[in-house]
């Protein structure tokens, strides 16, 4: 069983290697553009019949049978033969971020740098700084790359330990009666570095799980705890054996973070837990005197205090959400057109889809021309009328520029409904000139929406730097909305920063980034880490109905 990102994934690498190893270049683009289109696709593709995934757009006899083939076998052998003329750690390389093929084709045959090792050592001893093409900067930014991926390793994003998870768990309830995750893939983190389980132990009995691709680290385990992984996943999981007297409060303790089990005046959460049988979580909390507490919630923050003026059921949720923002189509780097991503949005039950395809200065992204914009706007135009009263709002994802200007004239900016802000390049500015760039662009009239804010990409790209607290206070004065971009290599902006977004009365709007339209169920993301932050409907700017955003959208356009 393997996803469609690890799919996604080795073709990637397949590319590079195919690019490293000389070969036909439309042969490699041709595995590049699959990598990108697959990680976006709808569906699993292990779950679909070789016709299906032949049926699938861009997908060709030669890609449907390599994909079939890592369905069936984990690789493929056009991928087994490239990697045979090149060292692992030459492989292992391509995590480094700021080097591509050509600087890594240069460091293995000028300097014979065939693992990460060895380019830290050479890094730390300055040659990478003197070779030709590099240079100090480039040096300094590898260091950091290799910091980072050390930081990084045996992490998850949340979509891949939610079907890591998944999968694990239907291996686990072949051997298991009752069995449940617990732990970060039931808290929802947006990055996953333990998959946890729980499974009632009857009547004393202690079984460990007997499938042979599950590989116990004896050292960490004990009798009624099993720790180990999963295949070659580095990931660890953890099984932890339980009484049904104490199915219930463990199940809740595995659930929580240590700092939301330590409160509590004079007994702890966790100390009365540990003392009490109890038949449900839903009752543990009653008992000891507080509100309910969801899962996500569960991190020792705000939660408790939140409570007292909240109730679960405020929370945001998948089904709350009315519209879809930010969204690209062909007119930029979408993979579906206008059309394709209205009648989706509209089959999905949504009252309204705002298009936000890139400006003019994203030129790697076909970002719209001035010529282009007025082009969307007329179609959409058709289209509403076709469509109604379902509404496709006329945006755009406008770069912020060096100096903090958006990428259009007034008269432009003008035509759009709304206008997701958000920066793209020059991302490793310091963070006055990063705050002071960001603070221009909320202060701009026409910006609705401040997009993805720290431009992170979880577990490969560290955020730049802001003053969180300044930005927010600005788009409190500025009536600005803040993205939380649900795509799950972003949850962008911080769900830790939600309360003090509420708290000064700013809105939130998540928004799935989408490329296609399967990217619009990337919301499902974002709406777990909103409620991890405690967001409510009422701060959730796409859980407005078509009429109320609509009377937002107009009012914010009167103070241009």
């Amino acid at each position: 069983m393997i996803s469609n990102s690890e799919i996604s994934d080795l073709f990637s690498l397949h590319a590079n290697l195919l690019e490293l190893n000389n070969e036909d270049e439309r042969r490699y683009k041709t595995f590049a553009n699959a990598s990108y289109n697959i990680d976006r696709l709808e569906g699993n593709l292990y779950e679909m019949s070789e016709k299906q995934i032949l049926d699938t757009p861009g997908i060709g006899r030669m890609l449907a049978a390599a994909i079939s083939e890592v369905v069936e076998t984990g690789t493929f052998e056009e991928f087994e033969n490239a990697k045979e003329a090149i060292p692992l750690g030459v492989i292992d390389m391509f995590r480094v971020k700021g080097i591509g093929v050509k600087k890594i084709k240069q460091l293995w045959q000028e300097l014979d740098i065939d693992s990460i090792e060895k380019l830290k050592a050479a890094c730390q001893t300055n040659k990478i700084a003197t070779l030709k093409g590099f240079g100090e900067k480039t040096q300094i930014k590898i260091l950091a790359s290799i910091a980072f991926i050390d930081e990084q390793k045996g992490k998850l994003r949340l979509n891949k330990g939610i079907f890591f998870a998944n999968e694990l768990l239907a291996v686990l309830k072949t051997e298991f009666e009752k069995i449940e995750i617990v732990g970060q893939v039931r808290q929802n983190n947006e990055v996953i570095d333990r998959v946890s389980f729980i499974v009632l132990r009857e009547d004393g009995d202690f079984a460990e799980p007997m499938n042979p691709l599950l590989i116990k680290d004896w050292e960490n385990s004990s009798m009624f705890r099993w720790v180990g992984n999963f295949e070659s996943i580095e990931t660890p999981v953890e099984i932890h054996f339980v009484s049904p007297e104490e199915y219930v409060s463990q199940k809740l303790i595995l659930s929580a973070d240590e700092k939301h089990l330590a409160f509590g005046e004079p007994q702890s959460l966790l100390h009365f837990l540990t003392q009490n049988r109890l038949k449900s979580e839903e009752m543990a909390y009653e008992k000891f005197g507080t509100p309910y507490i969801v899962p996500e919630m569960r991190v020792g923050r705000n939660e408790f205090e939140w409570a007292k003026s909240n109730s679960n059921e405020n929370l945001v949720t998948y089904d709350s959400l009315k519209g879809i923002l930010h969204n690209h189509s062909t007119y930029s780097d979408g993979k579906n057109t206008l059309r394709e991503m209205a009648e989706y949005c509209k089959s999905l039950g949504f009252e309204y889809l705002g298009m936000a395809d890139h400006s003019q200065t994203a030129t790697y992204a076909q970002g719209l021309s001035p010529a282009k914009v007025l082009q969307q706007q007329e179609e959409i135009a058709e289209l509403n009328e076709e469509l109604g009263p379902f509404k496709i709002l006329k945006g755009i994802e406008s770069d912020i520029l060096m100096n903090g200007s958006l990428d259009y004239s007034d008269e432009i900016l003008a035509t759009f409904d709304y206008v997701v802000a958000s920066v793209h390049q020059t991302l490793n500015m310091d963070i006055v000139k990063a705050t002071d760039r960001l603070l221009k662009a909320i202060e701009n009239p026409f910006t609705t929406i401040l997009g993805h804010p720290t431009g992170r990409l979880l577990l490969a790209r560290e955020g730049y730097p802001l003053d969180f607290k300044t930005i927010i206070d600005a788009c409190a004065e500025y009536k600005v909305v803040i993205e939380i971009n649900a795509s799950p290599y972003r949850l962008d902006i911080d769900w830790r920063w939600i309360p003090y977004c509420m708290e000064k009365g700013v809105l939130l709007s998540i928004n799935p980034d989408a490329h296609n339209t399967a990217g619009y169920h990337d919301m499902e993301y974002g709406v777990k880490v909103a409620r991890k932050g405690g967001l409510t409907k009422a701060f959730t700017l796409n859980s407005f109905s078509l009429v109320e955003i609509e009377q937002l959208l107009a009012k914010k356009k009167s103070r241009t």
